[in-house]
């Protein structure tokens, strides 16, 4: 199943590019074998600043077809990273071959988008900077494959 990590924005050069990268090439080695991965990010970016619903128009095209959305929104559903794992795979089993996980810009996901996904996710009731949230995703994308390649898992 490949993951596309849809965003509005572009993340620079910088600590959390660095960390992103590193966790997605855990992620596409340690996925791989379990029939997961490679994962990419999209980025879209709304150059006139007209809110939410312009970035949703461009996050819209930017979907693969077909594919499972999942929202990243503060209102979504707060999952224990081994829950996540088994949603994952569970996804893959069921055969999907896509899965678009989105975040939105500043203030948020446009409430229409959010509609018509499949799944949201929530990592947490505080809201996080969107650039850091794609760190944050991509550390649970390896660590969910880690926990179904059978890897040892310590919770805190």
């Amino acid at each position: 199943m490949r993951i596309s990590i849809v965003a509005v924005g572009r993340l620079r050069a910088g600590p959390e590019k660095s960390l992103l990268d590193d966790y997605l090439t855990r992620f596409d080695r340690t996925g791989r074998a379990l029939g997961l991965g490679p994962a990419r990010v999209i980025e879209v970016e709304d150059k006139k600043n007209a809110g939410m619903g312009a970035e949703a128009v461009l996050l819209r095209k930017a979907l693969p077809k077909g594919a499972v959305i999942c929202t990243l929104d503060e209102r979504g559903r707060v999952m224990s990273s081994p829950d996540f794992a088994k949603k994952l795979g569970s996804w893959r089993d069921a055969g999907r071959q896509d899965l678009a996980l989105i975040i939105g810009g500043a203030d948020g996901i446009d409430p229409a988008l959010r509609a018509e996904a499949d799944f949201s996710l929530s990592l947490g009731s505080m809201v996080w900077p969107h650039m850091l949230v794609r760190v944050m995703l991509a550390e649970q994308l390896y660590r969910a494959a880690t926990i179904l390649s059978g890897g040892p898992y310590h919770r805190v």
